[in-house]
């Protein structure tokens, strides 16, 4: 008997794991298909919504609903299928048309047979929506181009011969009457598989493409405010090096604005930035997986995204390096006017600590002045309180000469008031010291 894992301890996740990497499998699909794919920006209750609605649509046909919601769901209904997969930002549904194999291309879609008003009330923004028709042929290039162009309105074509010639792929990347884009599909000698991959993959170039492209109208808006805070900056800079006489409260309260206007600007577009750059390596990593062959006069895919898609990504990287680089600056010269200012107060403290000093002196003087004032006064008195003694002593019968007494009591006095003084100060002093 093997051994069993059911005594040990298996992680919670380890299931979900394995089936993460089984849980957008590639289509299988036959020519000729219509397939309509469209892309929804969502927000969670507007994911519930589109739950519901999907429930509402095997109503419609005639299907048992799904009652969980999961991150890719397909159904087939006889001659339609429908694929839902749920992203971080979006839901895509990908409609396959199975009937209308002899209309015309783009007369019948994928979406043709979707229960009237339907598709009207799916919730969320579209960003993506283009249909495309997948043929089995057998002609040569020449001919696929004649019977291209009369189905994208006169615009402009790229095409591209994937897998080393197995198929032939025609687009516009434009939207078209309809407000659909469009591309063609020509099967030369793939299997079912293989074309549904080639299927998900144009999928996935296209809706990753506009997704990236989400950040430019942000990066455009951004760009000009972000030129007018770095000149601002660069004045507050060049004051600072050039160390004139200015005005530290207004300087900050000014580095205090570009510093929140920057903050701003990289909360509402720091996501947005990164979605971009991770859209655009997955739309680089599915142009390497069509192995594109060129065809005579065309921009192939591979080509028109590089030349068209990348410029504008990098654009959007630019303005997010720039938005980093200028909150590095603002901090820096902030740090600078931090400094200025506390050399300032440090200055001010010197001041106002070597102005307390010489008072402190002065009021040192003018203690000893008045403790030997003190002396003499406390003396005064003691001295005439040991006269009024003495002068009673001597009027109730003592003999003795008082002023000789007298006189030589003052020095004794003296000595004494100054010596208690002395003590008094020093247990003072002493008690400071402990507080110290």
């Amino acid at each position: 008997m093997n051994p069993s894992l059911q005594k040990l301890d298996v992680h919670p996740l380890r299931g979900e794991l394995y089936h993460e990497l089984h849980s957008r499998p590639f289509q299988v699909l036959s020519c000729p298909a219509r397939v309509t794919h469209i892309a929804l920006l969502t927000s969670p209750e507007q994911r519930r919504t589109q739950f519901r609605h999907l429930q509402k649509l095997h109503r419609l046909l005639g299907f048992e609903p799904p009652v969980r919601e999961v991150s890719c769901y397909e159904k087939d209904f006889g001659t339609l299928r429908i694929r839902r997969e749920m992203h971080m930002e979006f839901a895509s549904y990908t409609f396959i048309n199975r009937r209308d194999a002899e209309a015309d291309p783009f007369e019948a879609t994928g979406i043709s047979h979707l229960p009237e008003g339907w598709l009207e009330d799916l919730a969320g923004q579209v960003v993506a929506a283009f249909h495309l028709d997948l043929k089995q042929v057998e002609h040569g290039p020449d001919e696929d181009l004649q019977q291209v162009r009369p189905w994208f309105e006169g615009l402009r074509l790229v095409g591209s011969s994937p897998q080393e010639g197995a198929a032939r792929v025609w687009g516009s990347f434009r939207l078209h009457s309809d407000g659909f884009g469009r591309f063609m599909v020509f099967n030369r000698q793939m299997s079912d598989s293989q074309l549904g991959r080639l299927t998900q993959r144009l999928v996935e170039i296209e809706t990753y493409r506009l997704m990236s492209l989400l950040a430019l109208p942000l990066a455009r808006e951004i760009s000009p405010q972000l030129a007018d805070m770095d000149q601002q900056l660069a004045d507050i800079t060049q004051a600072l090096a050039d160390n004139h006489d200015i005005d530290e409260p207004r300087i900050l309260a000014r580095l205090t604005d570009i510093a929140a206007r920057i903050e701003a600007f990289r909360a509402h577009s720091t996501f947005r930035f990164s979605a971009t750059r991770a859209y655009h390596q997955l739309v680089l990593t599915r142009l390497e997986e069509l192995r594109e062959d060129e065809l005579s006069g065309h921009l192939t895919i591979t080509e028109f995204m590089t030349r068209r898609l990348t410029p504008a990504v990098k654009t959007c990287e630019s303005v997010g390096d720039r938005l980093e680089d200028l909150s590095r600056r603002v901090d820096r010269a902030s740090d600078m006017m931090r400094t200025r200012v506390e050399l300032a107060i440090q200055s001010q403290n010197q001041e106002l600590l070597s102005s307390m000093d010489r008072r402190s002196k002065i009021q040192l003087m003018m203690q000893h002045t008045v403790e030997g004032l003190s002396v003499v006064a406390i003396s005064y008195y003691l001295i005439a309180l040991l006269k009024i003694g003495l002068d009673s002593a001597y009027d109730s019968g003592l003999h003795f000469d008082k002023s000789l007494a007298l006189g030589l009591a003052i020095p004794v006095v003296l000595l004494a008031v100054w010596l208690s003084i002395r003590r008094i100060h020093r247990r003072f002093i002493r008690m400071a010291r402990k507080e110290k």
